[in-house]
């Protein structure tokens, strides 16, 4: 028996990185889980690799549109008869520059693709985690939601924001049987990382994509980067009875990095 037998989870950005690592998490311990992207072709490779059977299903839709945020929820309803777990992991850096520098348009990009999505996906679920009573929702937000660094402050309010969406959520809906944490990983070096890290490198005065990694690893107090699989640990105790208690936390996964 697992720790979470017959519930419901699902995963936004869960065919690669961080989001994959929580959902084959999720499935470990017994829950149904739904997982999104964009690409049909990765959804299918993915569902493969996890060999998880019926209880691994996947939803293509654009988490940059409204529509599409509220479809893979009412999706995951519709497959499984409900959503107990909602993981906003779907996201990114993208557009880096100076501030001076930053156009209009790449900051709704940005806020779109983070925050967005992660509110849109949250007042989906909890139309439907309010009535039943039971919920658990984790923001994968970023230890970029509790710092500032130069070049980036494109991501950095994007983050900084979902970690305010998660602290106010939680206190409307903390008598309710329903939790809401952000966890908030330092670099991990993914395949997104791994496209997008070179230009951030640049935007922020460094000579190159290993310079990056070096420093975000300089800057904890394990001198290296964690793995997805720590984060992947740590949803699974928010998305347990053990986590009943955890609530509006913003849950630091980066090595000491953040200073708070």
């Amino acid at each position: 028996m697992g720790e979470l037998d017959g519930r419901v989870a699902c995963v936004t950005g869960g065919t690669r990185g961080i989001g994959r690592a929580i959902a084959e998490a999720l499935l470990r311990e017994g829950a149904s889980v739904v997982i999104n992207g964009r690409s049909e072709e990765k959804g299918t490779v993915a569902l493969e690799e996890m060999d998880a059977g019926e209880k691994a299903h996947f939803i293509s839709a654009d988490v940059k549109s409204r529509e599409g945020c509220e479809a893979i929820v009412s999706g995951t309803v519709e497959k499984y008869g409900k959503i107990d777990i909602l993981v906003a992991n779907a996201g990114g850096a993208s557009n880096h520059a100076p501030v001076a520098e930053l156009t209009d348009e790449a900051m709704e990009d940005s806020l779109v693709w983070n925050f967005w999505h992660t509110f849109w996906t949250m007042r989906s679920a909890l139309g439907h985690m309010i009535p039943q009573g039971w919920g658990r929702i984790i923001a994968v937000s970023s230890v970029e939601g509790k710092v500032g660094k130069p070049g980036l402050a494109i991501y950095v309010s994007a983050k900084h924001a979902i970690n305010g969406l998660v602290k106010s959520s939680a206190h409307e809906v903390g008598t309710l049987g329903i939790t809401v944490n952000a966890v908030c990983p330092g670099l991990i070096e993914t395949d997104i990382v791994k496209e997008v890290l070179p230009l951030a490198a640049e935007s922020m005065g460094l000579e190159s994509y290993e310079a990056a990694l070096d420093l975000f690893a300089q800057e904890s107090a394990i001198k290296r980067l964690n793995e997805v699989e720590d984060v992947a640990e740590v949803c699974l105790l928010l998305t347990s009875e053990a986590g009943a208690g955890i609530t509006g936390s913003l849950i630091s996964i980066d090595g000491g990095t953040a200073p708070y």
